[in-house]
């Protein structure tokens, strides 16, 4: 991030961001080109920061502190099995029929062997997960960045990635079509943002001990790591980025 738009809180996308991270961030208060709202974007996050702070990363805390591993692990396969719909249907808009064909794979297998997507059958079968969305789609058809823009809420985006919150997380979300009352799909909602949210509490203490500006360092890897996604480039996984913390 996606009723995945709210799974997207501000601090979710630190997990992409982080895992682009190469080097140390700059924690200087500096105008940049790219963002060019840096007013509005800097008192959006302080409102997102304060709702997380409040909210959101105590109920967490409190869910990583209670459930047992395989529930979180079932928890967030339901909610990537559904994911996978998007990144299908993103896949064949960018030309690439054998990853949107790959994804279909995936939400066959593992919404039926798989269990409604509480196991991740289909990669153990050699189905490769994929991370597209419509901003990236957009990226691939020439579009560029534009200026960076932080939403209530919904936390860093751009110009160019914004209509994503639209396309991704409401018209190619299956939960948008499935009626259920208005109690549940908020429960739905929460349980999707607080296990993504709980998935980032470590790496949260590393940014904390490696930039003093966290809205600099949020903003800067989310708009190199969004350019690299367009380019399919490969992120690295939690070991290098640890590797590559140490060695600053």
């Amino acid at each position: 991030m996606r009723i995945r738009g709210v799974s997207k809180f501000s601090v979710v996308l630190l997990t992409g961001a982080l895992l682009l991270l190469n080097g140390c961030a700059s924690t200087q208060y500096v105008e940049s080109e790219r963002d060019p709202w840096q007013g509005f974007n800097r008192a959006m996050y302080g409102f997102n920061d304060g709702l997380d702070r409040a909210i959101l990363k105590p109920a967490a805390q409190g869910y990583r502190a209670v459930a047992p591993d395989f529930v979180e692990t079932g928890v967030r396969n339901f909610f990537e099995n559904l994911d996978d719909i998007s990144v299908a249907v993103n896949n064949l808009l960018q030309g690439k029929v054998a990853n949107s064909a790959s994804d279909i794979g995936r939400v066959v297998i593992n919404s039926t062997i798989g269990v409604l997507g509480l196991f991740d059958v289909a990669s153990s079968m050699g189905f490769t997960k994929h991370d597209e969305d419509f901003g990236q789609t957009l990226g691939v058809w020439g579009m560029a960045s534009g200026p960076y823009v932080v939403w209530p809420i919904f936390g860093p985006s751009s110009l160019r990635d914004s209509p994503s919150l639209v396309v991704d997380r409401i018209l190619l979300n299956p939960l948008t079509y499935v009626e259920i009352k208005t109690l549940e799909r908020v429960g739905i909602i929460a349980i999707d943002a607080v296990s993504v949210r709980a998935e980032l509490l470590s790496l949260e203490e590393t940014v904390d001990e490696i930039s003093t500006d966290r809205y600099t360092f949020i903003r800067e890897a989310y708009l190199d790591r969004r350019e690299f996604l367009v380019n399919d480039g490969a992120a690295v996984d939690d070991a290098e980025l640890y590797d590559e913390l140490d060695e600053e």
